[in-house]
């Protein structure tokens, strides 16, 4: 298997979680922005993560790789659970993580491609990021497992590590994380693990 990207929010969470499955796989880190040639010759959307399989199929999203990957452990192993209700549960974390991420890369190229940046827009997402953390850290501190939803981790959290980390690499000054322990907290449990310190790099702006 090929992963494409570079090791950033979503791209991260489907590295982190190959590592963590012992599946085997190269790691080429494109840039959606410089590498676009060489990406599109795999997924026309030239969007990241990009996984490459085996036969040269391609499949993009992380949600929809992760799906796949799951597909490929057992249930002892699986890191979305297969059973109702956890599973639904457990989807809905990543998801809000996942969209938090989505406002935070519209924020990023909103500030760094447009000339005259939307203050209207930049509110409308800083909220939206501020008031999904809010959601995001009541659910934490409701939960008293090691991780979110039982001992062993999950895809939900993370999805929540990655997205914060990626929060932090890029928007420093929109939120204080300080408002919120829980998933400080959290965060800096799976960031200190080996999966996380291997599967990281500097955030890279596109040029």
């Amino acid at each position: 298997m090929i992963l494409i990207g570079q090791y950033d929010s979503f791209v991260r969470r489907v590295g982190i979680a190959l590592t963590l499955y012992g599946i085997p796989f190269e790691h080429r880190p494109w840039s959606s922005f410089g590498n676009a040639d060489e990406l599109r010759a795999h997924n026309p959307l030239t969007r990241v993560p990009t996984l490459v399989l085996g036969d040269g199929l391609a499949l993009t999203d992380s949600h929809i790789i992760l799906d796949y990957l799951d597909s490929l452990v057992s249930d002892d192993q699986v890191m979305f659970p297969r059973a109702e209700p956890a599973r639904h549960r457990a989807l809905r974390i990543a998801t809000l993580a996942t969209g938090l991420g989505d406002k935070a890369v519209s924020l990023f190229y909103e500030k760094r491609l447009h000339g005259e940046v939307s203050a209207l827009w930049v509110d409308r997402c800083r909220r939206q990021i501020e008031e999904t953390l809010g959601v995001l850290e009541a659910s934490r501190t409701e939960s008293r497992s090691e991780y979110w939803f039982s001992e062993r981790i999950g895809h939900a959290d993370i999805a929540v590590a990655a997205v914060l980390r990626f929060l932090k690499d890029v928007h420093s000054d929109l939120v204080a994380i300080s408002h919120y322990p829980h998933l400080r907290a959290h965060a800096e449990k799976l960031e200190a693990l080996p999966a996380f310190q291997t599967i990281s790099q500097p955030f890279i702006p596109p040029a």
